[in-house]
């Protein structure tokens, strides 16, 4: 994928497209409704498709000392576009500047001026501009004086009428509660990040683990989850089963928050590499243990349970 970081000077090949516009935190399966819509539209138009997203979050850039919260950084939510057949992305800086654009200004300089858009897409509750003083109903105002076309997608919902949010998959994440999070996402919640150097308890006892740090990534409950971890071979993503715990690691005198996946049967040296961590179910809350014997008790029934539910095709397969 293409990523483009103005809106000035915008290749030939994707002026005239059709734009989706969002912060697209998780792609989730109401995003992938706007975006699908988008990809339709552009197919039948013989339109390039592009997201328009900003970067860093606006929650970040008013609030930078809030905790983390972000479903998928920026690295992880360009895979997600480029899946949903995405070909360029415009980050639009957020900072003071951009915070204090117009609504209109942000239509003329970006829509019309920078990309010279033939349609643009966005979700319902889309808004923009100074004080969130733009929304749908400005864009289509802008269409209906010929300047492109436009389209706003309704919420899409469950079928318990729970409409896809970020905020639920939050809620369900920091909750312990994957599988729900995976409903909303259409897929399992992943966070990816480089393999560090730990301080190998894990191997003297047996569970060498993979150790990443959480960085901006929102915070899971702390505790053991059966996971699928991907590793990279010759390019492609190959997926293996595993248990992971999420948290400090108390027993040890741990403090900084972790995520530790101690892969079963693998064999290979994954420091300095990137991985991926697919989290499939919540197995028990992270807990102090009087030695170290008791929590490798503790590990070895992990490890069995996490074995047998991924075992079970039907859940949690990225």
């Amino acid at each position: 994928m293409l990523i483009l970081r103005h809106s000035k000077n915008i290749p030939n090949q994707l002026t005239g497209a059709t734009v989706v516009i969002g912060n697209f935190d998780g792609v989730h399966r109401g995003h992938q409704a706007v975006i699908g819509q988008a990809a339709e539209l552009s197919n039948k138009s013989s339109t390039p498709l592009v997201a328009l997203t900003f970067e860093p979050h606006p929650k970040k850039f008013f609030s930078p000392k809030s905790e983390p919260f972000r479903l998928t950084p920026f690295r992880a939510k360009v895979v997600q576009l480029a899946a949903l057949g995405v070909e360029a992305t415009l980050v639009i800086q957020f900072n003071k500047e951009f915070s204090q654009l117009t609504a209109k200004d942000f239509i003329n300089r970006v829509l019309i001026d920078g990309l010279h858009a033939k349609r643009i897409v966005v979700g319902y509750d889309f808004s923009f501009g100074s004080h969130r003083s733009g929304n749908a109903e400005l864009l289509n105002i802008h269409a209906k004086s010929g300047a492109f076309e436009f389209e706003a997608i309704k919420p899409v919902t469950s079928t318990n009428n729970i409409i896809f949010s970020s905020t639920a998959v939050r809620k369900h994440i920091m909750s312990g509660k994957p599988g729900h999070a995976a409903s909303l996402l259409g897929r399992p919640f992943e966070i990816e990040g480089r393999v560090i150097h730990g301080d190998k308890i894990g191997r003297t006892l047996g569970f060498p683990t993979a150790n990443i740090l959480l960085r901006n990534y929102l915070r899971p409950a702390f505790g053991i989850y059966a996971v699928r971890v991907g590793t990279k071979n010759a390019g492609v993503t190959v997926w293996h089963d595993a248990v992971a715990n999420v948290g400090v690691r108390p027993t040890v005198g741990g403090t900084k928050p972790l995520l530790e996946p101690h892969i079963f049967n693998f064999r290979g040296n994954l420091y300095g590499k990137r991985i991926r961590v697919a989290f499939v179910e919540y197995l028990r809350a992270e807990e102090h243990y009087e030695t170290l014997g008791k929590m490798v008790e503790q590990i070895e029934k992990d490890c069995s349970l996490a074995k047998r539910i991924l075992k079970t095709p039907a859940i949690g397969v990225p």
